[in-house]
């Protein structure tokens, strides 16, 4: 259950009707609330919230939450809480915390990423046990916040993508490319997308994106501990 729930972190993810989005094109972010189901196998375990907010200091909070509803998740009081900060540069988002949490019956996960830019250097400790040190890269994000940059990018209208994301003990370049437009529907309703994948990844990462009225992915899926899915059931922007 930890592996399923892990998985759907990296996919990471109100009251208006998703009709209120803004066409656009610029690479700017927005400020904005989603919500998902989240599907195994095709049937519902559980809800996500996914929110984009702007920080006094002016860098940007990227917040996601599953909560698990249905089967064993629900009944070990599954939940995963996932924060990165970012800054833009240059037109895109670069990561300078991230802060994850995972809570079940048996089972507790906690991961806290820092990147000091002046020195480049990323400092990502797990569980509060392990401790790993690496130099960033221009650009890097972490794997929660591979939506938003992908997002940022595929406005500029790239379709071969290399992103630079911080893992545990190094930055590893992730390759994603445009599959083609695809027509979606999920419960918020009926999408033209963008389809990108993941070039060489045995997990298949899958995303789905409106890039011209959501800040965020109408569909996201992955292989990785089960089939999950993440389908857009409505958005807000303020």
């Amino acid at each position: 259950m930890y592996r399923i729930l892990t998985a759907i972190a990296l996919l990471t993810f109100l009251a208006l009707p998703v009709a209120a989005a803004r066409e656009r094109t610029g690479s700017s972010l927005t400020p904005f609330t989603a919500t998902y189901e989240v599907l195994r196998n095709g049937s519902p375990i559980g809800e996500s919230t996914l929110s984009l907010r702007r920080d006094s200091d002016g860098h940007w909070r990227y917040r996601s939450t599953i909560h698990a509803t249905h089967g064993l998740a629900a009944l070990l009081g599954a939940d995963m809480d996932a924060v990165s900060i970012l800054r833009v540069n240059e037109g895109q988002p670069e990561t300078l915390r991230y802060d994850y949490r995972f809570d079940a019956a048996f089972k507790h996960r906690r991961q806290q990423l820092e990147v000091d830019w002046n020195t480049r250097q990323v400092h990502n400790q797990v569980d509060g046990k392990h401790a790993y040190a690496y130099a960033a890269e221009p650009g890097m994000v972490e794997s929660h916040s591979i939506p938003l940059a992908l997002l940022t990018v595929l406005r500029e209208g790239t379709r071969e993508i290399d992103l630079p994301v911080a893992v545990k003990n190094r930055v590893e370049h992730q390759q994603f490319r445009v599959t083609g437009p695809v027509n979606v529907k999920v419960p918020a309703g009926q999408f033209q997308t963008l389809r990108v994948k993941r070039v060489g990844d045995d997990k298949a990462f899958t995303a789905w994106f409106d890039i011209r009225r959501f800040e965020t992915p109408v569909k996201l899926s992955q292989h990785s501990g089960g089939d999950l899915t993440l389908v857009l059931k409505s958005y807000h922007e303020p």
